[in-house]
């Protein structure tokens, strides 16, 4: 489908990444990962041809077609939920509304016998055909069936697109990209925004989509739950997998381990060699020898280990001043956007050192709420604070407040104040920003980059109750482990708005659900809200999971399928003992080499045996090979088992 080779992309005359090459066939669900800034959401656009890069070449099969799902979507003002749908219908709306014309013309015209009339037939009757083959006498059923399984209701339809959050904007994106039939989906950040239910309802799409899919996500268990391959974007690399991101996780740490045992192991080598060579060289009778190892030792290709991006943010989110035992107390608290109700007689009574998550659908007054405890929005009904409570908030939008002309020192001292201005420049350092990075505008960082900018900026004011709304949007793996970190030290009370199951888990005691304009406790973490969530609503999507299960599960399967399966269980269990018999036999024969390497005496014999050195090469090629045949039949072992 797509072949990258040797891509090269600069910018300020600074490498972002080079010599970038894979491939994409139908079936790779790659999963594109990598630091904030580290050029995950430029590879996309290079794909999608939106933007240009500097060096090599990107050849796609004829006739694909890309999808691409940005971060940020700008819908064109005033057209309806149905009206943005049928945006993915290009070519449909061209050949309607040539048709329209066409109708329009033989309706007024009375030349039924000109050329020009009969030529109006003609396209007519070409049009009509077209039309019908691509679809256009389907696409309006087809569309109104994905809006309601995307949980749209028919009386959203007709209603304007930015009425709506920006969650079901992103639903009314997927829903195009899902009508189009694209082969190769390009999603960048697919989840942000999304609630729970979405995203469930994302990866089941996805698992089934039989094209090529790269997407961006910063979600572990969204990623393991629809990726079978990672590439890793770092320090302008990258480093392709084939697993989803966890066991990617462990093979990549075990690479390095391999890497660094063979570095050492050569470097041992190496200094032996080179302790002969020092030995021999001044004796005549030796010379050439010391001269041939020379020569020898000139021709080693050194190994070298993959350097690791291990920067990360340090982050402590110091308690300011004890507050009251009670901190948020509110009392039947409504609001109302026009004629939609969005929360009705709300009561609530936090304690202080509480630690809450909302979660829910979009639209059902998670922000909402947030927005009024932090006494943003108008609202009806009484809220008030207890005693000593200072408030620090993180909109889900924080980023979108930065001046994008400011550098990003600039941004951190005009908000500052005499007394933390001095600690400016030590606590970018702390979120990944020194030396010449300050001095960047804000508009040239990534998503990731300006959330670490407005996480930093908000420390600069003092608070013990922190409502933060979609913190994690943007921000890369690591990003997030470290602010997980920091929110779980806070010795403060946390109230957090998000959809990102593997950051909630252990981070929080209490979940506030938010449906049908009211909110519903939850004593425990989102595993147990998750657990109690599935029994109810979410019951037919758990039935029909069990449904598929039970279809795979061998035990139904028919005695002769099953005694198949024995046969090949059995086969590939006797090809794996005879591989690590052989493993076994060459790691004992490379060992006694080895050994009889580092002794001066038996070295000059061993090595003066011709093709000494290239069969001892070969010997641990061998084991390499024998490695990778071992791993591929303990998979299918595992998945027969």
């Amino acid at each position: 489908m797509l072949n990258a080779h040797n891509i090269t992309v600069s910018f300020a005359g600074e490498e972002l990444f080079s010599g970038i090459t894979f491939k994409l066939d139908g079936g790779h669900r790659v999963g594109l990962v990598g630091k904030n800034g580290a050029g995950k959401s430029t590879l996309l656009r290079i794909i999608a041809g939106e933007q240009e890069f500097d060096k090599g070449t990107l050849a796609l099969d004829k006739n694909i077609r890309i999808g691409f799902l940005k971060q940020d979507i700008d819908f064109t003002q005033g057209r309806t939920v149905l009206e943005e749908a049928y945006e993915a219908f290009t070519e449909i709306k061209e050949v309607e509304k040539k048709l329209q014309n066409i109708n329009e013309q033989l309706a007024e015209r009375t030349d039924y016998e000109s050329d020009a009339y009969h030529q109006l037939m003609v396209d007519l009757h070409d049009l009509t055909h077209r039309f019908e083959v691509i679809g256009g006498y389907n696409y309006v059923g087809e569309t109104e069936k994905v809006l309601q399984g995307l949980g749209f209701k028919r009386e959203d339809f007709d209603k304007l697109t930015d009425t709506f959050s920006g969650g079901w904007r992103m639903r009314i994106e997927l829903a195009k990209l899902l009508l189009q039939n694209n082969d190769i989906l390009l999603l960048d950040e697919p989840t942000n925004h999304l609630d729970i239910e979405s995203i469930i309802w994302l990866e089941s799409f996805l698992k089934n989509f039989a094209g090529a899919i790269m997407l961006v996500s910063h979600d572990k268990m969204f990623l393991d739950n629809v990726t079978n391959r990672t590439i890793e974007i770092s320090l302008g690399k990258i480093y392709d997998y084939k697993y989803p991101y966890s066991k990617y996780l462990v093979q990549r740490k075990e690479l390095i381990e391999k890497q660094v045992q063979a570095q050492k192991n050569q470097e041992k080598e190496i200094k032996q060699t080179e302790q002969l060579i020092e030995k021999f060289r001044y004796k005549a009778s030796k010379a050439a020898f010391a001269q041939s190892l020379i020569k020898k030792l000139d021709k080693v290709e050194r190994i070298e280990v993959d350097i690791e991006d291990t920067s990360v943010m340090r982050v402590r989110f110091p308690l300011s001043v004890q507050p009251g035992k009670v901190v948020i107390e509110a009392h039947k608290v409504s609001k109302n956007y026009g004629d939609k109700k969005v929360l009705k007689h709300i009561d609530l009574l936090i304690e202080r050192g509480s630690k809450i998550a909302f979660v829910g659908q979009n639209g059902q007054g998670k922000t909402t709420l947030a927005k009024i405890i932090v006494d943003e929005i108008p609202f009806e009904g009484n809220l008030k604070l207890g005693h000593n409570v200072q408030i620090g908030y993180f909109a889900q939008n924080q980023a979108e407040y930065l001046d994008g002309e400011k550098t990003v020192l600039q941004t951190m001292e005009d908000a500052s104040n005499d007394s933390n201005r001095v600690k400016v420049r030590d606590m970018l350092g702390s979120f990944l920003f020194s030396g010449e990075e300050v001095e960047k505008k804000v508009k040239v960082l990534s998503g990731g980059e300006r959330n670490r900018l407005a996480l930093c900026k908000m420390l600069l004011t003092p608070f013990n109750v922190l409502v933060m709304d979609e913190p994690t949007n943007h921000l890369d793996i690591a990003s997030k482990n470290v602010l997980k970190q920091a929110l779980q030290d806070f010795e403060g009370t946390l109230i957090i708005v998000s959809h990102d199951r593997d950051f909630l888990q252990g981070l929080t005691n209490k979940v506030y659900e938010f449906k049908n304009n009211r909110i519903k406790e939850y004593l425990g973490d989102i595993d147990y809200y998750l657990e109690e969530h599935n029994l109810d609503n979410l019951r037919e999507v758990e039935r029909i999971t069990q449904v598929s299960v039970k279809k795979e599960s061998p035990a139904k399967e028919d005695y002769k399928d099953a005694k198949q399966k024995e046969k090949e269980l059995k086969q590939l269990q006797n090809k794996l003992s005879k591989v690590e018999t052989q493993i076994a036999d060459l790691e004992k024969e490379i060992k006694k080499i080895d050994s009889d390497l580092a002794d001066p005496i038996t070295y000059e014999k061993l090595t003066s045996t011709q093709n000494f050195f290239a069969n001892y090469q070969s010997k641990k090629d061998k084991i390499d090979s024998l490695m990778i045949e071992w791993e591929t039949l303990h998979s299918s072992i595992e998945e027969l088992g």
